[in-house]
């Protein structure tokens, strides 16, 4: 059964890539700091609990799910990154950033209507 490339651990015997501006390794930390910033926001999430009641809790869902798809898509990213500088042609994540202003938005738009309601 061959292996899953997005879930394969990464090779120990040197870089995917030669770029040496390390692009794939800078856009996995923007996609850490992002999953941190979901984190953080999750926890702010719970201290509105006792003002807002319980519907909260699906603010803490939305952000808790977005924090997780992105930190398990990480690798498959980091790869595909790897791989596309090594073949010299790269297309966007448009998915992963469509997914990812998608949940922005909603957790916005749910923010504002706890606040004004």
């Amino acid at each position: 059964m061959p292996e899953n490339p997005a879930t394969a651990p990464l090779p120990d015997d040197g870089p995917l890539h030669g770029d040496p501006g390390l692009q794939p390794e800078r856009t996995a930390l923007a996609w850490g700091r992002t999953v941190l910033t979901l984190i953080a926001a999750s926890a702010i999430c719970l201290r509105w609990i006792p003002e807002q009641g319980p519907f909260v809790l699906a603010m803490f869902g939305l952000t808790v799910a977005a924090g997780t798809a992105i930190y398990l898509t990480q690798r498959r990213r980091y790869r595909r990154s790897a791989e596309g500088i090594r073949e010299g042609r790269l297309a966007p994540g448009i998915a992963a950033i469509l997914w990812t202003a998608g949940a922005c938005f909603a957790l916005g738009a749910i923010g504002v209507w706890l606040v004004l309601s």
